[in-house]
């Protein structure tokens, strides 16, 4: 099986979800949203084909990561290739992140005629969900560029059959400011 990227496999990222987490960039996405702060990764002509042995390997192969982060594109375009990366990484203790365009409730409504679809998303801990909306841009939002997408628990939401947000994520990141000099 094959997977096609849009860039290198990343290690170390610390914005890319909690933790110290390693991105797998997919390339392809049907979104095409305005805006969007990776237009690079739309073509699903462009990227480099890599076959997800050789991805499940470098994971392996990395230390010190919490957990691996589906972004690009649109990882769901690749969702059997996902599945497979997503299934190693929770059976060797990493959590799964993954940002689609799609909402939690167009995953789920896909998911009944689609099985691999519902067998991906019972792999992914965290889903970041929805389109990027430029009017909805928000510089004071954690590990999302737009208000309208949202940070789901997905055991909780698959189990409840609705979205379940994390609520320390889908608040307002409220810093506290403070001076930090005195002129005088």
């Amino acid at each position: 099986m094959q997977i096609k990227l849009s860039n290198p496999i990343q290690s170390d990222s610390i914005v890319d979800g909690e933790g110290i987490r390693t991105v797998v960039w997919t390339q392809g996405c049907v979104h095409r949203c305005p805006g969007c702060h990776n237009p690079e990764t739309w073509s699903f002509e462009e990227g480099t084909i890599v076959s997800v042995e050789d991805v499940i390997k470098q994971i392996g192969s990395l230390k010190h990561q919490d957990g691996v982060t589906f972004s690009g594109g649109e990882p769901m375009s690749q969702v059997s290739a996902v599945t497979e990366i997503a299934k190693f990484c929770k059976k060797n203790g990493l959590n799964v992140w993954c940002y689609t365009g799609y909402t939690f409730e167009e995953l789920w409504f896909i998911s009944f005629e689609y099985e691999k679809l519902r067998e991906c998303m019972k792999y992914i801990d965290i889903l970041v969900d929805g389109r990027y909306n430029e009017e909805e841009k928000s510089l004071d939002l954690i590990f999302r560029g737009s208000r309208n997408q949202r940070i789901i628990n997905m055991k909780a939401s698959l189990k409840k059959g609705s979205p379940v947000l994390v609520g320390k994520y889908n608040k307002k990141n409220k810093q506290k400011k403070e001076k930090l000099f005195v002129y005088e």
